[in-house]
């Protein structure tokens, strides 16, 4: 079963105000972005108006009234960290794998017969607690595997009266294979629509006529994907998911910046990201010896820069990594377009004690470990008076957006 929350933020504020969401006209945005501000929920009020999911405050009708909820993004992880402790009355967590904030699915096989329902009348009675504890409204898919459950949830429960949709490979075949568009199925995007178009391919039904050499050489190994979707196929399990340990491990920053900012400018927040990145590292106790970095461009006037860079030994050091984002930043970045989006990266992150590190006659253990000291310091304060209460100077540059940004959860208003 695949549960979503519906309308989650907006119906959350709807909640907070003591409001049906199903009758009021509201929005989450930051409307302090202006008129161009993206809402982040509406509620289903509005989206029986015609009004789109995720639009700009620009865009909705001027004949429409409607109230603006600034976002409040502890608010709505004290909601999701509630809704799911009202799962766990009734499954184990090794059977839910929490998808987003506001999506879970959940292996039912084993208690269909324990509490001796169907697979709907188990969904019911998840959803009408979920409802009575907090309010908020949630729709479910029902599938003989992950895939049909997402789809089911996604396509099929839109059109019922109880949200709740079912699927199974026969019923899948017979309603979803003539779907379109086929990007309202589960992760088929632009891009994969578009180069299926190629072949005349508009629906899932396409892609199983299609021939699966040319799939394998169009989209790789992803291939696999498409061709187990398109016949109604899942392998994977939540028990696969729970299972899976990655080979290599990396940790990422990104932000959308605040304003469009000049070369000249930009390098400033990479280093407050890198710092960032450097101190989780320290915590974690671990080390990197690779570095990504990737620039996008003020209204996409030129395609994202950036790249990979390899670092000659395994590091913590802010000292040693900072040099290294410098070479590849000056390398991979237009000089002459303004600048939007940042996101960098520590790859191949390894334990530090299991490390094995050549002996550098030229590297200054003592400064490292002096460094490595101060860095500890500093989260100790972190972790105690927040992430405000010691800044490198640099933070208090005006281009500088820590100190902001460190107000923020999730990129958006951390009330």
């Amino acid at each position: 079963m695949c549960i979503d929350l519906k309308s989650f933020y907006a119906s959350v504020e709807c909640v907070e105000r003591g409001l049906d969401p199903f009758k009021t006209n509201l929005v989450v945005c930051d409307k302090t972005r202006g008129q161009g501000g993206i809402c982040l929920a509406i509620s289903p009020k509005l989206k029986s108006l015609g009004v789109k999911n995720r639009c700009r405050l620009y865009e909705i009708p001027e004949n429409i009234d409607y109230i603006i909820a600034k976002p409040r993004m502890k608010k709505y992880m004290e909601y999701s960290a509630k809704i799911y402790s009202i799962y766990l009355k009734y499954v184990s967590k090794d059977d839910i794998h929490v998808y987003s904030i506001d999506e879970c699915f959940i292996d039912i096989t084993p208690y269909i017969s324990i509490y001796n329902k169907t697979p709907k009348e188990f969904a019911v009675m998840l959803i009408n607690n979920v409802l009575k504890e907090t309010g908020v409204c949630a729709t479910a898919g029902i599938g003989t595997n992950m895939f049909l459950a997402k789809v089911a949830l996604d396509i099929t429960a839109k059109k019922t009266d109880d949200y709740i949709g079912f699927l199974d490979e026969e019923i899948f075949k017979k309603t979803i294979w003539h779907h379109r568009p086929i990007t309202d199925i589960w992760n088929i995007g632009r891009g994969i629509a578009k180069r299926l178009e190629f072949y005349g391919v508009y629906d899932l039904y396409g892609v199983t006529r299609m021939n699966e050499e040319t799939l394998y050489r169009e989209f790789g190994v992803n291939a696999e994907f498409l061709i187990d979707h398109a016949k109604g196929i899942e392998p994977c399990t939540i028990a696969d998911i729970k299972a899976y340990k990655a080979k290599t491990n990396s940790i990422s920053n990104s932000q959308i910046l605040f304003e469009d900012y000049e070369y000249k400018d930009v390098f400033l927040p990479i280093k407050e990201m890198v710092d960032n990145l450097v101190l989780e590292l320290v915590e974690k106790n671990m080390m990197t010896n690779s570095i990504s970095l990737s620039i996008g461009y003020s209204k996409n006037i030129h395609s994202s820069t950036g790249g990979t860079r390899k670092i000659q030994k395994y590091t913590d050091s802010f000292d040693d990594i900072i040099k290294e984002f410098q070479i590849l930043f000056d390398d991979t970045t237009e000089k002459d377009y303004l600048i939007r989006k940042i996101n960098v990266g520590l790859n191949n992150i390894v334990d530090k004690d299991i490390v094995s590190l050549q002996l550098n006659l030229f590297e200054n253990t003592l400064k490292s470990d002096k460094e490595r000291k101060i860095q500890k310091a500093v989260l100790n304060v972190k972790n105690k008076y927040g992430k405000n209460a010691l800044l490198r100077g640099m933070s208090l540059n005006d281009k500088a957006t820590a100190k902001s940004r460190n107000k923020l959860v999730g990129g958006h208003n951390g009330e």
